[in-house]
């Protein structure tokens, strides 16, 4: 009997670290998305164990226990990539999808290797700054309502004549009457003044040693006497909250705490999925488009291997990254890999080509099924549809 994994420990239970998931418990809530493929999940199920293992030994130890590598072989379309991702959501670990045949070797113009970890660190400072926005969004909230406020009521200097106390109690008594119509947004189309900083977002290209790459930072975090102008803007509260909100989770946050934690979850959590491996394996031509091809692999063979990668949030150490390399294989075998890649990648995975039965249960059993998108969206317009056994059947013969 398949264990289904219990609501109670679902995504949003298991942020940021591998779970204490048994690999039937992972194939399991695999099999809500993915048909078939058994071997396939049973071996990413042992390799998300495995890590969730190598955490519990000391440190002299862990530091020793390489992550076992994957090779998914087959056609496209049979669940290669969805595996992956769906492995990499179930435990909130940075995930990066990229084709292999995207690299060229030094020399050539293109990606370089190093770049998909740079990239796989901005995915990771995203989670993380995303689960750290989630953490003080109520203190946000409570700020910025304070915040709004003052905007609505500043505090009135004192009457002549009027003692302080009588003063203060009316601006409080006032000042929680504005509160409760905040509460219950009946002042969320009042006009209110507030200070909006001009955004400079222009990214600016670098030539490194590692390639042409746009840098997407703020002039104004770079030189912070540049930029960050105010000007007073006249918006609608539900506007000014928005942006005071984000104002406000901006300055709750710690940047330099969320680069080390994103870092540490690359390195320990970091998932890199290599489609079409099968395009850089095969013989050098000599010429043309596949004269990079031994050259990416050897290019990627330190990365895979264990090495230090300089990013903008630090060094990061690929020694713990799951790589899942992916191809079809139709033209070139694993064995036209050169042998150094190929002892990288020590699990080797064929998944099995889709027949009329499994195109059957991919439109009508998984979470997502084909199927229950559409009648989801064809249910906003009012229209309630349903698919009988031989319009299915009929479906699944055209997908063959």
């Amino acid at each position: 009997m398949p264990i289904v994994l219990p609501e109670s420990l679902s995504l949003s239970k298991v942020l940021g670290t591998d779970t204490e998931l048994t690999p039937k418990q992972i194939v399991a809530e695999l099999d809500r998305y993915i048909i078939g493929q058994k071997d396939a999940k049973k071996a990413v199920a042992i390799a998300l164990r495995n890590r969730y293992r190598r955490r519990k030994l000391p440190p002299e130890m862990a530091d020793e226990v390489a992550p076992k590598n994957i090779l998914m072989i087959g056609p496209t379309g049979v669940g290669k990539t969805e595996i992956s991702r769906r492995l990499a959501r179930l435990t909130s670990s940075p995930f990066l999808k990229i084709e292999a045949s995207k690299f060229t070797e030094v020399g050539y113009v293109g990606r370089d290797v190093e770049s998909m970890i740079r990239d796989l660190v901005q995915i990771s400072v995203g989670l993380i700054k995303a689960e750290k926005i989630e953490e003080v969004r109520a203190k946000a909230e409570m700020n910025v309502d304070e915040k709004l406020l003052d905007l609505l009521l500043p505090p009135l200097p004192r009457k002549p004549g009027m003692p302080e106390e009588d003063s203060e109690a009316k601006f409080k008594e006032t000042r929680e009457k504005l509160r409760r119509q905040l509460q219950a947004g009946l002042l969320e189309e009042r006009l209110i003044e507030i200070d909006v900083k001009e955004r400079f977002s222009s990214p600016f290209e670098i030539f490194s040693s590692q390639g042409v790459e746009e840098i997407g930072v703020q002039i104004q975090e770079i030189f912070p006497g540049l930029g960050g102008k105010t000007k007073r803007r006249k918006v609608k509260l539900k506007e000014a909250r928005e942006y005071l909100t984000e104002e406000e989770q901006q300055r709750l946050i710690d940047m330099d705490q969320i680069n080390r934690l994103a870092i540490d979850r690359v390195e320990h959590s970091g998932i890199v999925f290599l489609d079409e491996i099968d395009k850089i394996s095969g013989r050098e031509s000599g010429y043309g488009p596949e004269v990079s091809r031994e050259g990416v692999q050897r290019d990627l063979l330190p990365i895979i291997e264990g090495t230090t990668v300089n990013t903008r949030s630090g060094l990061v150490k690929t020694d713990h990254i799951l790589f899942i390399g992916a191809g079809a294989f139709h033209v070139t075998k694993p064995a036209d890999l050169i042998p150094e890649m190929q002892g990288r990648f020590p699990i080797r995975v064929e998944l099995d080509s889709l027949d009329k039965g499994d195109f059957i249960r991919i439109l009508t059993e998984p979470a997502n099924a084909l199927l229950k998108q559409y009648q989801a969206l064809l249910a906003t317009e009012g229209i309630k549809i349903t698919f009988t056994d031989d319009a299915v059947d009929e479906i699944a013969d055209r997908e063959e």
